[in-house]
């Protein structure tokens, strides 16, 4: 993928982060979860989130932005505002050719995704169903 294609990738990323057409979410819990299968730390969160960790082991990670929480998760997991985080993808993509966390409407569609994939990983506002694993809550 060249360079111009990974911009045009970002787009939607980037537009929906700097303009506000995300919701946020009124502060409070924040859950981070994850696939049963996937074997992760409460540590690895922020590197996996920000590009600098892609497997567990031999499984590919899949990061999973919540549009309905991420305001809060990327303020107190990442200590990142939504300009820094869509800039950092930016680089990323240009430098490491990776791409950012697909971003998702709901904690119901995340909750779906991450039962399903292996090495998925997300968060979601509300406290999770059985079938994925709490990492941490914040």
């Amino acid at each position: 993928m060249n360079r111009i294609q990974s911009v045009i990738r970002l787009m939607p990323l980037i537009l929906a982060l700097t303009s506000g057409g995300l919701t946020q979410a009124a502060a409070g819990e924040i859950y981070v979860i994850t696939h049963a299968d996937t074997k992760l730390t409460a540590e690895s969160i922020r590197d996996i989130y920000i590009g600098e960790k892609q497997f567990a082991d031999s499984v590919k990670l899949v990061p999973l932005d919540n549009a309905g929480g991420q305001a809060d998760f990327l303020g107190k997991v990442l200590k990142l505002d939504a300009t820094r985080y869509a800039n950092l993808w930016v680089k990323k993509s240009f430098r490491d050719a990776l791409n950012p966390p697909s971003v998702k409407n709901s904690d119901k569609e995340i909750i779906d995704l991450v039962r399903k994939t292996p090495g998925a990983i997300s968060y979601v506002t509300t406290a999770p169903p059985a079938g994925v694993v709490v990492l941490q809550k914040y």
